[in-house]
């Protein structure tokens, strides 16, 4: 198993398991032509797709031709917990911090195609860039925080967490009725809408808040 420090946090706090949540902005969902949902569409990520600030995003051009950013608020868990009610949720958080999830657009729609999971188009080594986390008591809302990505300058994203469609306690509520929770667990909340394409070259910076997390990775293509 991987000990990968969750920055920003304490020093024992280290990535255990990596959940995203899907469509959870209606604008984002309706840019892709997806229904919104009913309930929280949950998948993961393996621990390989995670880079941190100054790293990159590696995109082999052998199995997509497509990949596209997704900027989205982060959240970790800080303590073990299993059928966790909405109204004790936010106990269970220790931080938040800036992320995208890199998804191979084209593969992914191939997989949903033929109803197959999304895990080859979202598990990719560095998939997973993540920000130094801000604990979550230097947070007085984390549902009114801006979710901004530029990528070489121009701004692609720019949402609030007011408009998730399910809050951070329906999230944490929801997944740990399936699976139970552990420190150092990750919950992607899902991204608002303006994704689009990076490519080689391309400078991506995304952040949450007024800078209380900030990412900047590159693009490179192999």
């Amino acid at each position: 198993m991987r000990n990968i420090k969750i920055p920003g946090l304490s020093l024992t706090h280290t990535i255990n398991s990596i959940f995203c949540i899907g469509r959870n902005y209606a604008d984002h969902a309706k840019e892709l032509n997806n229904p919104v949902p009913a309930l929280p569409v949950v998948f993961t990520k393996p621990v390989n797709t995670v880079t941190f600030d100054g790293g990159e995003i590696i995109i082999p051009t052998n199995l997509t031709q497509d990949v596209h950013h997704e900027a989205e608020m982060v959240i970790s868990i800080g303590k073990f917990g299993r059928y966790i009610s909405e109204a004790e949720a936010m106990d269970y958080v220790s931080g938040y911090a800036i992320g995208i999830d890199v998804t191979a657009r084209d593969l992914q729609a191939a997989l949903k195609e033929k109803s197959q999971p999304w895990t080859l188009a979202k598990g990719m080594d560095t998939f997973a860039p993540i920000g130094s986390f801000v604990p979550a008591a230097e947070v007085s809302d984390p549902h009114n925080l801006n979710v901004k990505l530029t990528v070489n300058g121009q701004t692609r994203q720019d949402g609030n967490t007011s408009d998730m469609i399910f809050s951070i306690p329906a999230l944490i509520s929801y997944v740990s009725r399936f699976i139970t929770l552990h420190e150092g667990d990750l919950i992607f909340t899902g991204t608002p809408a303006g994704v689009g394409p990076l490519k080689n070259g391309d400078k991506v910076v995304a952040t949450l808040g007024n800078n209380l997390s900030r990412l900047s990775v590159s693009v490179k293509e192999i």
